[in-house]
């Protein structure tokens, strides 16, 4: 294969992985990930964006960017009801999520990181 087909086939590669969109690179069900943030109230406390009651999923992933245990942290946060401080400086404990999907856990802390 010649140097320049070699280069297409690479630019073809990037374009395409591109559009896949974050969603495929991260490994993750978006449209599950909200039904189960909407099912349990997350929003109620957080948004993507902005911060509520709680800090915005974007500032929360911001925080675990680039951090080995980033995941694991999110998700004894949302499993084991954890004090978290608020974001007019108060505590409280985080709520539980509820299921107990190993799967889905693991999908929506993936989703939320990738905010």
């Amino acid at each position: 294969m010649s140097l320049i087909l070699k280069g297409a086939v690479v630019g073809v590669a990037l374009v395409l992985s591109t559009l896949a969109g974050p969603a495929c690179a991260q490994g993750f069900d978006a449209d599950a990930a909200q039904a189960l943030a909407k099912k349990n109230d997350c929003m109620k406390c957080h948004s993507i964006e902005k911060d509520k009651k709680a800090p915005s999923y974007k500032k929360i992933a911001a925080k675990y960017k680039g951090k080995p245990d980033g995941e694991e942290k999110a998700i004894k946060n949302i499993t084991t009801g954890q004090k978290v401080k608020l974001e007019d400086g108060t505590e409280e404990d985080h709520k539980i999520i509820n299921t107990k999907d190993p799967a889905a856990i693991k999908n929506i802390v993936n989703w939320i990181l990738a905010q």
